[in-house]
């Protein structure tokens, strides 16, 4: 029985690409910054797998025996956030940016937008999510409108309050914007933000709902489900991959739902690749510039990831990585342009060093050949290399 298991870490970087400044205002770090700000990192079972060997960090000092293959990816496709990231572990690399809106959405697209909400759109800028809903959340509330705005990345945000807006009807409107942001204007995410709360005290909800581009028919989960692999996702990889490739989706919230469903999964899943994504690194911390928060995430996953390993079978492999940065000690609340860390786990297996890869499409290459006996698309598998 083959299995391959990927959790993305979502956000934790770990240092500047060479390219960076064509993204950021400032380089990122994510992981090393935090380590640094919170006076050192205590992440034992990370460690042991290598961690510490692809980066120096305060608390971590390279493994002396490391149990996993280490290394690091960058990201070849331009850009920087979650749609760019996955994409391309799947073999997707973008040769083209999707269009960003720092100056907020054109006239003519808020009117079209309007006219399929029927109903007003307030804000139309870039912003961070939780400091739009405290200026706007309240007129949001009164006057039943929708807020729209973006970031630094190429997306559409809708929020509203679950009391004005309920969700299923922030769901249609999204829908209706996703059917409106095409071509020269395909975001690669419309993304539903309900808060709930009052003025001055509004909470973003864990309802959250992104709705992505349809990926090219082309790439490793197709090929995976051509050659009779099941394919399974958790968290929001079957939203960033607007519902296509996979067999079975759980559409699970937040990093202790998603670890559990995996734990389940490790115990009785069948032979298939599982994909999985832990959103809260990103959402909850790095987007609110808070490294104690996560600290506290990454120790609380590697208390976890302790107990995970023993059931990682013998015919199984573990993958860990990340798709992009998000330094929480930058004075901005967006994604960074970084490398991220590669960790390749095989319960028999002794550590390796697999050096810088050009892609974070080799790890999709890598799937393929552990479940299909063949690498694939543009990345280069490493799946003998240790």
């Amino acid at each position: 029985m083959k299995r391959v298991f990927l959790i993305v870490l979502d956000s934790l970087g770990i240092g500047p690409l060479p390219d960076w400044q064509a993204f950021d205002r400032e380089p990122g770090n994510t992981l090393l910054h935090i380590a640094e700000a919170l006076g050192g990192l205590s992440l034992p079972t990370l460690a042991k797998l290598g961690l510490g060997n692809i980066l120096p960090l305060p608390g971590i000092p390279p493994a002396a025996s490391p149990r996993a293959a280490f290394g690091r990816a960058m990201t070849k496709s331009h850009g920087k956030d979650t749609t760019t990231g996955h994409w391309e572990m799947m073999g997707i690399v973008m040769s083209e940016p999707f269009p960003t809106y720092p100056g907020g959405f054109p006239e003519f697209l808020i009117k079209r937008l309007e006219a399929a909400f029927q109903r007003p759109i307030i804000g139309n800028k870039a912003a961070s999510g939780v400091r739009i809903i405290e200026e706007l959340g309240e007129e949001q509330m009164r006057t039943g409108a929708a807020i729209v705005y973006t970031s630094a990345d190429s997306v559409l945000q809708i929020a509203a309050h679950e009391d004005v807006i309920p969700l299923e009807t922030l769901y249609d409107l999204c829908a209706k914007a996703r059917e409106i942001m095409v071509s020269p204007h395909h975001v690669g995410r419309v993304i539903a933000r309900p808060f709930t709360g009052t003025p001055g005290r509004f909470v973003r909800t864990a309802y959250r709902r992104d709705f992505s581009l349809l990926p090219p028919a082309d790439n490793d989960l197709t090929h995976l489900r051509e050659a009779g692999i099941a394919t399974v996702g958790v968290g929001k990889i079957g939203d960033i991959f607007g519902g296509q490739g996979f067999d079975l989706s759980y559409a699970d919230k937040g990093n202790v739902r998603c670890l559990e469903r995996l734990e389940s999964l490790l115990r009785e899943g069948g032979p298939g690749f599982y994909f999985v994504n832990l959103v809260d690194f990103d959402m909850l911390f790095g987007h609110r510039n808070d490294p104690v928060g996560y600290g506290g995430a990454l120790a609380a996953f590697d208390t976890r990831l302790e107990g995970l390993l023993p059931l990682v079978g013998d015919g199984d492999l573990l993958l860990i990585t990340a798709d992009h940065g998000n330094d929480p000690t930058n004075a901005s609340t967006d994604h960074n342009r970084e490398y991220v860390p590669v960790l390749a786990f095989r319960k028999m297996s002794k550590g390796k060093n697999l050096g810088t890869r050009a892609s974070l499409a080799d790890i999709g290459a890598t799937v393929c050949e552990a479940l299909t006996g063949t690498g694939r698309g543009p990345g280069k598998s490493f799946y003998h290399a240790w």
